[in-house]
């Protein structure tokens, strides 16, 4: 029998399992119709565990970064409601830190540019850092200046020695992405300046479980943060969280303002830090008995999901999907759902369109295509953009089509 797991965090032996998923393959590895047909894609084990010691709930990890990050298929541009929270984002945080043009932001896992534009429009020096040479391409082309490259403690003592340290790191949901937490966290507090601010987002552990936002679970995730576990990964490394919000993204989001730990008078901690940590432990996430019951919860989602496409098939209605995401694959693939179940998934991304969903084959098709093929149902993937969608694809409605949202109960929408 192999030992159990290091925590990725404070190295403790992880024996407490969260939800075991079974092997699944990587939830962003869409696939060229000439893959599929050359058999069965890589499977790797999907357990997640809590860690007894620090209570982070992580994933194995199972592959190398740069297999899924080198060429990636996730656009940021693509979501109109995640564009709008960048920008506000941007314009808060600038007049938080009185940024101008003589500030530097670097941005870490920047993706296309998305946010980062909103500070060049506003005049305020950017870096990204972005491992996809196919993403960073992109950015560069919009006017972001862009490094490619995993960002850890060598490239920020390249950024400090090219470009000075920054007055604001930014790392949105790649905190979640990282296997050597000391390295890359270590970076963060290097190229920051020693009165800096460093902000930080990530799913809320709690509203994952509170929810049971299972499918938010896949490989590429491989940490899944409470306050109480993220402000003990980032004070192991020498950063101090002083405020935190509640974001209503991905199902429920935290967004983190860190410091180092010497500019406690230049960033006093708020009660908002206080007041989260106290809701996680009314919630019972400082004890691992706090995290008993979710995998069952997760067995009742299921079977409500398979019941209605088993009923929709038996019935002769049609069911197709919106919205090629990773949490998408992992809902798909847990169901055991195929083309038998969902004809195929729409995507404004024209990267994805063209290729298959891992696991489940459904081809990922226009957004345009569901008008000429009316089907009965339209299955939301990506639950936490349903207003986005369900308003976009309003015109369904004209056929009889109903909505389906699957998380965090099945809802068939009027």
């Amino acid at each position: 029998m192999s030992a159990a797991p290091a925590c990725l965090s404070c190295g403790a032996r992880l024996t407490a399992t969260l939800l075991d998923l079974g092997s699944q393959p990587l939830a962003n590895s869409y696939l060229a119709p000439e893959q599929a047909a050359a058999g069965d894609e890589p499977r790797y084990p999907l357990h997640a565990r809590v860690c007894g010691a620090c209570l982070l709930v992580q994933v194995e990890p199972v592959v190398p970064p740069e297999a899924i990050f080198s060429d990636y298929a996730y656009f940021s541009s693509y979501s109109t409601s995640w564009l709008q929270h960048a920008a506000g984002y941007a314009r808060v945080v600038t007049d938080r830190l009185g940024l101008g043009a003589d500030s530097l932001v670097v941005e870490v896992a920047s993706n296309d540019g998305y946010l980062l534009r909103s500070f060049v429009e506003a005049g305020v020096p950017v870096l990204g850092v972005e491992p996809a040479a196919n993403v960073a391409e992109v950015a560069v082309a919009a006017g972001v200046r862009t490094d490619v490259a995993f960002f850890g403690r060598a490239h920020a003592a390249r950024i400090l020695e090219r470009d000075g340290a920054a007055d604001l790191v930014v790392a949105n949901n790649v905190l979640a992405h990282v296997p050597d937490l000391e390295d890359f966290v270590g970076g963060l507090h290097d190229v920051l300046r020693p009165r800096g601010v460093l902000t930080v987002e990530v799913p809320h552990l709690l509203r994952m479980l509170a929810g049971t936002e299972f499918d938010t679970i896949y490989h590429e995730h491989l940490c899944y943060f409470s306050l109480l576990a993220a402000r003990d990964v980032l004070a192991r490394r020498g950063l101090r969280v002083f405020d935190v919000e509640e974001l209503p993204t991905h199902g429920g989001s935290l967004r983190l303002w860190a410091s180092r730990e010497g500019a406690a008078d230049a960033w006093p901690e708020t009660t908002a830090v206080a007041r989260v940590l106290d809701a996680e432990r009314a919630a019972g996430l400082d004890d691992l008995a706090g995290y008993a019951g979710f995998a069952g919860r997760v067995e009742v989602l299921l079977a409500e999901l398979r019941r209605f496409l088993d009923g929709a098939r038996e019935t002769g209605q049609r069911v197709a999907a919106y919205g090629a995401a990773a949490k998408g694959n992992t809902l798909l693939n847990a169901a055991g759902a195929t083309t038998a179940d969902v004809a195929y998934v729409v995507d404004r991304n024209p990267h994805k369109q063209g290729r298959l969903l891992p696991g489940s084959r459904l081809p990922i098709l226009a957004p345009e295509h569901v008008a000429t093929d009316r089907p009965d149902y339209l299955l939301v993937l990506p639950w936490n953009l349903r207003e986005e969608i369900t308003t976009q694809m309003a015109g369904v409605r004209e056929w009889g089509c109903r909505f389906v949202v699957p998380v965090p109960r099945l809802e068939v929408l009027p």
